[in-house]
């Protein structure tokens, strides 16, 4: 790890303003994948703005009937939350199968929407990685890719987003809330807050230098059964091969948004209107497009299967 310098911000506006102002400068909350890419020497901010201690750790009702989750809720504490289990139950699944319990305890709601991919070329600096160091090149395509991305790739990057939270967020259309060096607020609509690869897969999310994630609004609740499956090579403490959040309605329609896909939380809602008529037909849907390996192509039919275990659960 090199060396680096530190501070505390005591408002939101402060942090964003210190990050404008200090080349290299990272936020630091829970730092649970942070502080890892600095000990490999990935990430090598020269200044942390630690911003614990901003008081966005609240998850408060908004006056649409939704919820307004702070930037430092845990993510314990989120997938406890009584109104979450109530009413966002696809949210509290899909984050109690992430990581393990004491990751939980310390990651952050806004951390788990900006952790990096877990390609491992990503992670070995002796090989080239456009995410890593743009123009470097890909190791990952024409290397070990079981794990990457189908959907949305381009000949720069097939890494996929590990975040389970995302995609429950992404299935229940949640919104971004922000604050940048002047003060000024954005809302981003969480289907605009993840980027395609592109050429450009080192820029991960559409917020601009030093904007700092200060809540995640949830809409007013939708109903229906909500199911999260994750499909792992092992049964805890692994990221997705593929992973489906699901909120059906009574009559088979709904929403599914899927994780190990794409480099972001994948959701086509044109798909959706397929549902009804059965996992094959929704797959194929969701799949159009497709690009795959020899190593990665089991992921079109298990992501059929997967719908289709969803789907009954549902009837259950």
């Amino acid at each position: 790890m090199k060396a680096f310098t530190y501070e505390r911000a005591t408002s939101a506006k402060e942090a964003a303003s210190a990050a404008v102002r200090t080349p290299g400068a990272k936020f630091i909350a829970g730092g649970t994948n942070l502080l890892d890419l600095m000990k490999l020497q990935i990430e090598t901010p020269q200044h942390l703005i630690d911003v614990n201690g901003l008081g966005l750790d609240k998850i408060t009702p908004t006056s649409d009937g939704g919820l307004r989750v702070g930037a430092l809720v845990r993510n314990t504490d989120l997938a406890a939350d009584a109104r979450v289990r109530k009413d966002y139950g696809v949210l509290s699944r899909a984050l109690v199968s992430g990581a393990s319990g004491q990751l939980r305890n310390k990651a952050t709601t806004a951390g788990n929407l900006l952790q990096r991919t877990r390609c491992p070329y990503f992670y070995d600096t002796t090989k080239p990685c456009n995410k890593r160091q743009p123009g470097s090149g890909c190791a990952a395509i024409g290397g070990f890719n079981r794990n990457l991305a189908v959907m949305g790739t381009s000949d720069a990057c097939i890494a996929t987003h590990p975040s389970d939270m995302a995609v429950a967020m992404r299935v229940l259309d949640a919104t971004v809330e922000t604050v940048n060096a002047a003060g000024q607020t954005r809302a981003i609509p969480i289907a605009d807050f993840h980027r395609l690869p592109g050429t450009t897969p080192n820029i991960e999310t559409s917020l601009a230098p030093g904007e700092l994630i200060t809540a995640v609004r949830l809409p007013k609740p939708i109903g229906g059964t909500h199911i999260y499956q994750k499909v792992r090579d092992r049964a805890s403490y692994a990221f997705a091969l593929i992973s489906v959040a699901a909120v059906i309605q009574p009559g088979g329609r709904g929403r599914l948004a899927f994780g190990g896909l794409a480099h972001k939380p994948w959701r086509v809602e044109a798909a959706e209107a397929q549902m009804p008529n059965g996992a094959k037909a929704t797959a194929s849907a969701v799949l159009a497009g497709a690009r795959t390996t020899s190593q990665n192509a089991f992921k079109l039919p298990l992501v059929e299967r997967t719908i289709g275990a969803v789907f009954e659960e549902a009837k259950a």
